[in-house]
């Protein structure tokens, strides 16, 4: 059974196949449970893929290894969202001044809070660069994390927890807060929930998924730029 698996795994096939079977499974499986708002179906594909590698004793590395060609398409996906923003741009226009004013505060805030919360709990330098990029899109946080010396793997990890807590949250504050313009909404779930929360801002709306590209990009952009020379001030880490 092992010759077997490292046989597979040689080449990308299997962990392909993997992934789009908890894709489909996990999107089956959320609609029969009532597509809840709150557990997006990438979070049960994950977690259906993370018991079958588990399972069948397959190490995360490997399947990342065969899964990698996958990743790549993370990045066209995410510069396609352009074609929305283009549509958008007059709203956007109308608001530069309060975007350019908001967009780096709350893009420095989603890096803050985790690491200040992991390192009061003792977390170690590598924990701390692994969660600095958790609120940004993934092609560009995988490039932060391997830059700042984290693990990828506990990065992606919690990439998708944040998705997910940033919808649930994002949902939660807005009714009670009495929140219904989609602006507001999508630039919301794009800084905090990078491309989950966008995925649901276009569930909302056009005009919510157009805010919410432009809160996931320029958060992306903020961080990648930002973050890394932030990483090296004297005393932060380590």
């Amino acid at each position: 059974m092992s010759e077997l698996l490292d046989h597979l795994l040689a080449t990308p096939l299997l962990a392909i196949a993997l992934t789009l079977a908890a894709y489909f499974a996990g999107d089956r499986l959320f609609r029969l449970i009532g597509a809840p708002r709150w557990c997006p179906p990438i979070l049960v594909a994950a977690l259906l893929l993370a018991g079958v590698l588990a399972l069948a004793g397959i190490d995360y590395a490997d399947y990342r290894e065969g899964a990698g060609w996958l990743m790549l398409l993370l990045g066209p996906a995410t510069v396609a969202l352009g074609l929305p923003l283009y549509q958008q741009m007059g709203h956007i226009r109308d608001l530069w001044l309060p975007l350019l004013v908001c967009l780096p505060v709350a893009a420095g805030m989603a890096a803050l809070y985790a690491v200040t919360i992991a390192w009061l709990l003792g977390a170690s330098p590598e924990v701390l660069a692994s969660l600095a990029p958790k609120s940004v899109t993934a092609p560009i946080a995988i490039g932060i994390t391997e830059q700042l010396g984290g693990s990828v793997a506990l990065m992606m990890g919690g990439l998708l927890l944040t998705g997910v807590v940033a919808i649930a949250g994002v949902e939660l504050l807005s009714r009670w807060l009495g929140i219904r313009d989609e602006r507001l909404l999508g630039l919301a779930l794009g800084i905090n929930g990078h491309a989950l929360g966008t995925v649901r801002a276009f569930e909302i709306g056009p005009t919510a998924g157009a805010f919410a590209s432009l809160g996931m990009s320029l958060t992306g952009i903020l961080t990648a730029l930002l973050l890394p020379l932030a990483w090296r001030l004297p005393g932060l880490v380590g």
